[in-house]
């Protein structure tokens, strides 16, 4: 795990203690991201603050989860794609939206689909979409303060996605039963 330390509210440093211990003390658990995350915590701090503000972009629970799944499919995170459809379950989301996001497969709602496909253009082209990509997301029924949210969103994702892909960061218990494997390594075991 690259020698990553699994904080908890007793390991934790100052200035993510609280922190941690309120997420324990919630959850009943500690998340491994922000177990990792803990190590720093402006970093720590800096990430949940992203959060905050990806929900208030205007974006719906439902929308706010194809965008972080997609972006964490895009970039392979075990993780996140675990974590944010435990989450999207445990707010009643439409599992089939998430599930087709999981799987990289189009999402049958027309304006849902719009937004994978942009969220993942956004990924893979680091932000440089074109006029047409944009044109296409703003007929899907988006406007400009959206294209912005899918910025939120995708940032949010660098973050905790390369976090995770550095730590190593083990999947919880709590995530197991929504574990995912990105399908380079699906396709990279023998049968």
């Amino acid at each position: 795990m690259a020698n990553f330390t699994l904080h908890d509210s007793s390991s934790a440093p100052d200035g993510a203690r609280d922190f941690i211990a309120g997420v324990e003390k919630k959850m009943g658990f500690v998340p491994s991201l922000y177990a990792v995350f803990a190590e720093n915590p402006a970093v720590l701090n800096a990430y949940t603050q992203l959060s905050d503000q990806l929900a208030k972009t205007g974006l719906s629970p439902l929308e706010q989860q194809v965008v972080t799944i997609a972006a964490s499919v895009e970039n392979e995170c075990h993780f996140c794609v675990a974590a944010h459809t435990t989450i999207a379950e445990g707010q009643g989301l439409d599992l089939g939206v998430i599930e087709a996001v999981r799987e990289d497969r189009a999402i049958a709602d027309p304006k849902l689909e719009a937004l994978r496909v942009f969220t993942k253009k956004v990924v893979v082209d680091r932000g440089f979409v074109s006029d047409c990509d944009v044109d296409t997301f703003l007929r899907a029924g988006y406007d400009r303060a959206a294209v912005l949210a899918v910025i939120v969103g995708v940032a949010l994702k660098v973050i905790s996605n390369y976090t995770n892909h550095v730590a190593e960061t083990p999947v919880n218990e709590a995530f197991q039963k929504h574990a995912w494997t990105p399908k380079s390594r699906r396709e990279a075991v023998p049968a």
